[in-house]
């Protein structure tokens, strides 16, 4: 019923402007492509509507009453605002204005999310995003809450969400390239008994997956540096205090600019972690700002999560860590 009134509405006010600008009742009709029948119903039922004539007719075309010159500068501005109206909610059905609340786990958000996010805002320029970072048990809760409308994380289980796959990252094993281990490039997991391990985050999920490594293969790393997040552990190990097990896609750059080294596990299987959009089940597949968000994701898919880099050129911080390897290792070297 709605709907019927503003099209109605609209259509009349439409052909009373129409009809004003041109003082001719067959131009507005040619105008706006309807019959002068139509158009003369149109104006007669606005009248009818407002109560008072708007329009008289003289040898030189249909002039304005004084009611029609008042009723004119609203009539205007409220078929602007109807025309705005209806473009911002096109413009929210495909994505390109309105608001998008993201959450992401602390790798994705680290080393993921700023890229996508700046292909997206230049593809979406309408679109304000806002950010919450937090493990992926968190994000689930903000997206269950409704705080945020896409939560990036590592694949959970839970009734009321879905799940669009993003993309695997891998753990892999990274030295300082003048460790012993980066001469070869290929190592067995008993090698890593000699060695520290620079862990990070012991709630985070990476650090289950490294846990299970060596249990599974039943060795034990000489010693444990424990830090808080990922850059830290980067740090440290570029510094020859010892190897680590990280994100694949949180070593790029420096991978890239040859400040760190990877080391091939023969005999261990590849650990992966499946990331995962989320979303309320209740709110269906992801549409508007999300599915624009997603298929932006995937347009740049292979340019953030692959090694070696598929973009032409290194990225800058992979030009300033490149420089700085140069400079000798102050720690340890095996």
């Amino acid at each position: 019923m709605i709907s019927y009134i503003y099209i109605v509405l609209f259509n009349q006010v439409a052909a009373f402007i129409e009809t004003a600008e041109r003082q001719s009742v067959s131009k507005a009709a040619e105008a706006l492509f309807i019959s002068q029948p139509a158009l003369t119903a149109r104006l007669k039922a606005l009248e009818a509507d407002l109560g008072a004539q708007l329009f008289v007719r003289t040898p030189r075309g249909m002039r304005l009453t004084d009611a029609g010159h008042a009723f004119l500068p609203y009539a205007v501005r409220a078929l602007e605002t109807l025309t705005d109206g209806r473009m911002q909610v096109n413009a929210l059905e495909r994505g390109g204005a309105g608001r998008l609340a993201v959450g992401a786990a602390p790798a994705v958000s680290t080393y993921v999310l700023p890229a996508l996010l700046k292909r997206f805002t230049e593809g979406f320029p309408r679109v304000s995003v806002s950010v919450r970072t937090g493990h992926s048990e968190e994000i689930l809760e903000l997206v269950l809450r409704e705080q945020v409308t896409l939560g990036l994380v590592r694949a959970l289980q839970h009734p009321d969400i879905l799940s669009t796959p993003l993309y695997e990252d891998r753990l892999i094993l990274v030295v300082e390239p003048r460790h012993r281990f980066a001469r070869s490039g290929r190592i067995g997991m008993e090698e890593l008994a000699g060695e520290q391990l620079v862990q990070f985050d012991r709630t985070s999920s990476y650090r289950d997956l490294t846990s299970a490594l060596f249990v599974t293969a039943g060795v034990s790393p000489a010693g444990t540096m424990e830090l808080d997040n990922i850059d830290a552990a980067k740090k440290m190990v570029e510094q020859g205090f010892g190897v680590a097990l990280l994100p694949q896609t949180s070593v790029a750059d420096e991978l890239e600019a040859g400040t760190l080294s990877e080391v091939e596990i023969v005999d261990a299987a590849p650990v992966r972690r499946k990331i995962v959009a989320i979303t309320r089940r209740d709110s269906g597949p992801p549409a508007g700002q999300a599915k624009g968000f997603l298929a932006t994701f995937e347009e740049i898919r292979d340019e953030l999560t692959s090694w070696p880099r598929r973009s032409s050129a290194s990225s800058p911080r992979a030009e300033e860590r490149r420089a700085r390897s140069r400079a000798p290792a102050r720690g340890r070297n095996r």
